[in-house]
């Protein structure tokens, strides 16, 4: 009796453990950049400063760099099923607050996901060159064709070696 008594709870512990490294596991929902408050959207003005704008929204995501003077809010709210998997992006908002030439808001826009492409700012890929030829041809390459300043014309010091193109 005495046996089956530790070999249940020895079962349940172990059941117990095996349950809580899963759940670490298990996904989680992800909120990135600025969440929009509405009551504080609501209260930006066409005509404001920026300073005001500032003071309601706090410092923008990101600012245009050419043409208009723009201030951009950015979130996104993200989940990920399992643990150490990318992540699916279930909302985006963008808070767009345009200015006039002379630096007053004209006015707000709201962005949401159907508005526009999401897209990977950081394709975390290295460009590099030599990537139509394979490897061993780019070694041999060099044996058999001097090229001093890359003219292309394959002129060979190798005496027969362009007799087979």
């Amino acid at each position: 009796m005495r046996r089956r008594l530790v070999s249940s709870f020895a079962r349940l512990a172990l059941l117990g453990l095996v349950g809580a490294g899963l759940s670490g596991c298990i996904g989680e929902e992800l909120r990135h950049g600025y969440q929009v408050d509405q009551a504080a959207l609501a209260t930006v003005k066409p005509g404001m400063a920026p300073e005001q704008v500032l003071q309601i929204l706090g410092t923008p995501s990101t600012v245009s760099t050419v043409g208009n003077k723009s201030w951009y809010y950015i979130s996104q709210n993200t989940t990920r099923t399992v643990m150490f998997l990318g992540e699916q992006v279930d909302d985006q908002k963008v808070i767009a607050v345009y200015f006039t030439p002379g630096f007053k808001v004209e006015r707000v826009a709201l962005y949401g996901l159907q508005d526009g492409k999401v897209f990977d700012f950081i394709e975390r890929t290295t460009p590099t060159s030599g990537q139509d030829r394979a490897f061993l041809s780019q070694l041999f390459r060099g044996l058999t064709r001097y090229e001093p300043f890359g003219s292309g014309s394959g002129a060979s010091i190798v005496p027969g070696a362009n007799r087979g193109q």
